[in-house]
């Protein structure tokens, strides 16, 4: 059971540093909440779905920025259903990226507008790279033989 114990630990202290390094905020947690017995994987599934919309998104707009002209309000639309999506896992990195991402859109601001789409890729590659880290230690936990240890 120690090394159950060990994994638990490791749990804790890596989600209380995706915390500390604002990759998450409160909202995760209330996600987290919403999980129990009756559904298990509820966090891991909206995740996923998280990624696969924000890939899609994140393709649209770099289709978007590398047309002749350029529909602002079709890129903005794209960026605050982005924000909503990472905001209601709890994304807080790419939730600010795309605040910043959508002045530049009110601006028609192409080269701003380029520069946040490489900071929001970055921002979500970081986020999907943690949070799949996250889920596969919460694996190995259950492997195990344990439980989770939820925040309060």
């Amino acid at each position: 059971m120690a090394g159950v114990a060990q994994l638990q630990r490791q749990l804790v202290d890596y989600t209380a540093s995706l915390f500390h390094e604002g990759f998450l905020d409160d909202q995760f947690n209330q996600l987290q909440q919403l999980q129990d017995e009756s559904n298990p994987d509820f966090v891991v599934e909206v995740v996923s779905l998280f990624f696969e919309d924000s890939e899609r998104l994140l393709n649209e707009l770099a289709k978007s920025l590398e047309q002749q002209t350029i529909d602002f309000k079709r890129i903005d639309a794209h960026v605050h259903q982005l924000k909503g999506s990472s905001s209601s896992i709890g994304a807080q990195r790419v939730q600010r990226v795309c605040i910043a991402f959508r002045n530049f859109c009110d601006e028609k601001n192409v080269e701003g507008c380029q520069k946040c789409l490489q900071q929001v890729k970055h921002e979500y590659s970081l986020v999907k790279s943690k949070l799949e880290t996250l889920f596969k230690l919460e694996q190995q936990i259950l492997a195990a033989g344990g439980s989770i240890p939820f925040p309060m």
